[in-house]
């Protein structure tokens, strides 16, 4: 018996980088499984399949954009329909734009909050009560270093990240006493597409080089001086949906190789 078989989860943001492989962790758990993110069909559908392979869980997937609300509520409407309300449920979708605030594009400002934040207090607010009905349930957001500390030329993410540490305490407090954790993991800087995006990005906004963006921008607060591993942040994501971190909630837990230890 895997430590998570017959529970359910939704892992928003999941086609590619942190999420799947926290969605690929997940499943080796035993849990079942909704992908979430934008992608090319057929490279979704081969992706489900692969990752259910081998594994007595279903994997589904939903396009659900995380920017709308309505289509935020018919996933979970799916999800409760396949898997009776997800028992877990995993905040990682996010987007990234680097620039000066004064330069900073008002659209990308909105869609960073939107994506970054206020998703999660739409998929939470619906999660919540099927957890509720099974006194057990596990929503983790995944957050950053920077919803700790802040970095020039990332005002809307920094400001997001904050409001996810935020959030995640209040609702902490609010479902204590239902058998559900809200936590954060707060990871430093992880090689995915996001990140490798902001390189040349970083580099344009500071005048260097993309090799000066990696080692005196992106490492140079990780004392440990190498990327963190998406294999290090499902860990530590499957340990919070474990019995053994029930009396962990309205956490922000860095993964950060002690970047805010600074």
């Amino acid at each position: 018996m895997t430590s998570l078989s017959g529970k359910s989860a939704i892992v928003t943001g999941s086609t590619s980088g942190i999420g799947l492989g926290i969605a690929r962790g997940l499943v080796e758990q035993g849990a079942n499984v909704m992908l979430n993110g934008f992608g090319d069909a057929d490279e979704i559908e081969h992706l489900r399949q692969t990752i259910a392979d081998g594994h007595n869980c279903k994997v589904l997937y939903s396009p659900a954009n995380m920017t709308k609300p309505d289509e935020i509520a018919e996933m979970l409407a799916y999800s409760d329909a396949e898997f009776g309300g997800a028992d877990i449920l995993v905040n990682n979708a996010g987007i990234q734009h680097v620039a000066p605030i004064e330069e900073f594009p008002i659209e990308k400002w909105d869609a960073i909050l939107s994506i970054n934040l206020s998703s999660a207090f739409h998929t939470t607010r619906l999660a919540i009560p099927e957890m509720k009905k099974k006194n057990w349930g596990r929503v983790i957001n995944i957050a950053s270093a920077h919803a700790l500390v802040a970095s020039p030329f990332k005002s809307a993410y920094v400001s997001a990240k904050h409001g996810i540490a935020g959030f995640t305490k209040t609702a902490a407090l609010e479902v204590a006493e239902h058998g559900i954790t809200v936590n954060a993991v707060c990871p430093g800087y992880v090689l995915t597409p996001l990140v490798e995006k902001q390189i040349p990005e970083t580099a344009k906004a500071r005048g260097i080089t993309e090799q000066q963006v990696v080692s005196d921008v992106l490492l140079a607060a990780q004392p440990t001086k190498r990327f963190i591993t998406v294999e290090e942040l499902t860990a530590v994501v499957v340990f919070l949906c474990s019995d053994g971190a029930r009396s962990i909630t309205g956490t922000t837990i860095p993964v950060d190789g002690g970047w805010t230890a600074h």
